[in-house]
């Protein structure tokens, strides 16, 4: 294992995200044949790498109103109570806690992730995709990370039987990051 400072294309320093070279996408098994999948169309991310490894941070904000599955009658049901209950936690959060473990390009970080007014402990794992100078000159970094979370740890517990056995939703949800931020100067 090595640390972020041990990266000879480590920069410390404060990152932004670039929106629209990013994405938060979720999985889950739908009918228990297949999965449905989503992405939420708004979101914020900063991190910040600092010197010494155990002080850098990362902290997502992401808006669960805009779900976004394909389907508008879906995406209604989703930000109900039954699921996200958006009007009372317009917010899912994650906050880490401690330093990355790094292990060349691959990387595990452990926060606390906040959904619904529940939090819980979550671990991201994920490919460093590296650091890279822009067109116009700025500093550029680039992630994907995963972390499969229950959602009914999260208070998300709706579901219906099916007439062929089991139940129309899984309880393991996997939620995928792929993210581009930009060094702020």
């Amino acid at each position: 294992m090595t640390t972020l400072t041990a990266r000879p294309d480590f920069v410390a320093g404060t990152w932004k995200l670039d929106p629209s070279h990013s994405e938060v996408a979720f999985a889950v098994r739908h009918l228990a044949i297949s999965k449905v999948r989503g992405t939420f169309e708004t979101f914020d991310v900063t991190i910040v790498t600092a010197e010494d490894p155990a002080d850098t941070s990362i902290e997502a904000v992401i808006d669960v109103a805009s779900v976004n599955t394909k389907n508008a009658d879906r995406d209604g049901h989703l930000r109900t109570g039954d699921f996200f209950l958006a009007e009372e936690h317009p917010q899912m959060t994650f906050v880490s806690k401690g330093a990355p473990v790094v292990d060349g390009d691959d990387f595990e970080i452990s926060g606390e992730l906040t959904l619904r007014g529940v939090t819980k402990p979550v671990t991201l794992k994920g490919e460093i995709g590296g650091v890279t100078t822009d067109p116009w000159g700025g500093t550029r970094a680039g992630a994907t990370a995963t972390a499969k979370i229950n959602r009914h740890d999260f208070g998300v517990s709706w579901n219906t039987a099916l007439e062929t056995g089991g139940f129309m939703l899984g309880d393991d949800v996997t939620i995928s990051l792929d993210l581009q931020v930009v060094l702020e100067k």
